[in-house]
């Protein structure tokens, strides 16, 4: 039960560096509104934690395993993506959460994954 709470308390010690990092990364308008224009980079085929350092803090988030083992996403950088929705170049706004669909480092998208990329 130790080593669980361990990695779960890692896990978020790695999600909030990424935000934090994130946040020091871009510079702030100072508006306070939401007219700049931000789209959904391609990240097809890359690491999971490039999906974290690219994406703004704003953006919600759906990651899920889709090898269908159901499996939890814990460490970023031990998962590459498979699928994303909505397509790269779609603008974001407040109401977009970006669903990234991810497998393991080594393992090969499925077959139905691969045919059905969104």
């Amino acid at each position: 039960m130790r080593r669980a709470a361990a990695v779960g308390a890692g896990a978020l010690l790695a999600l909030a560096a990424v935000a934090v990092t994130s946040a020091e990364e871009r510079p702030e308008t100072g508006t306070g509104d939401d007219t700049e224009k931000r789209t959904v980079p391609d990240f097809l085929g890359l690491g999971l934690w490039r999906v974290f350092t690219r994406l703004d803090r704003r953006t919600r988030l759906d990651v899920h395993d889709v090898s269908g083992r159901d499996r939890r996403v814990l460490w970023p950088s031990r998962w590459q993506v498979c699928t994303q929705y909505p397509e790269a170049g779609t603008d974001l706004d407040r109401r977009t959460t970006v669903m990234i669909g991810v497998v393991r480092r080594g393992e090969t998208c499925p077959p139905r994954v691969r045919t059905a990329r969104r």
